[in-house]
């Protein structure tokens, strides 16, 4: 198994491979001009796959399963027996996300586990791409394949950073935060 495909979320396109592809994490790098400190995320179908590689206090449980599926990212600490080129190399944290579409759900499930993610951002591109056409055109030579799920939004998701003693939000995107307020 292996390989490199753009695909359609419930906020934009992003790329994914299988969780033990290097080369194809290598690619993504690539193709993003990402450096070694990024967060890549961990595309899950539920919370229960999630716990495998996430420590999830009773805190973050409920507000993650009152907010997912959906576009949410969540950035948390990882478990001890994640590998380290899945993890942030100095923070030891790791991004989560259960989006709410069906081709992603319906790929999750025939996969049986989760799927390394990044949201489809080109170097020096101000949002995330969302027209399978135009992604094709872009990545033909770079990705195997381009799930067309039709044209998506181009924000991406909103991430919440919440590996430490309180959450934070590091990027609103698609995911709405005004229950943060209250």
């Amino acid at each position: 198994m292996g390989g490199l495909l753009a695909y359609p979320t419930d906020s934009s396109y992003a790329l994914g491979c299988h969780l033990d592809d290097k080369k194809a994490v290598e690619r993504i790098r690539k193709i993003r001009d990402l450096d070694r400190h990024h967060n890549f995320t961990l595309v899950a179908s539920d919370l229960k796959q999630v716990s495998q590689f996430a420590k999830i206090d009773n805190e973050q449980y409920r507000l993650i399963k009152s907010l997912t599926p959906g576009p949410y990212t969540f950035i948390l600490s990882a478990k001890r027996s994640v590998p380290n080129r899945l993890v942030h190399p100095k923070r030891r944290t790791i991004g989560i996300r259960i989006p709410d579409h069906q081709i992603v759900k319906d790929l999750l499930t025939e996969l049986g586990e989760p799927i390394m993610s990044s949201s489809l951002i080109l170097p020096n591109a101000e949002f995330a791409l969302g027209d399978p056409d135009q992604i094709r055109e872009k990545l033909e030579h770079d990705v195997d394949l381009v799930i067309d799920g039709g044209a998506a939004d181009n924000t991406v998701s909103t991430v919440i950073d919440w590996h430490g003693e309180s959450l934070q939000i590091v990027r609103q995107g698609a995911g709405d935060v005004t229950f943060l307020q209250d």
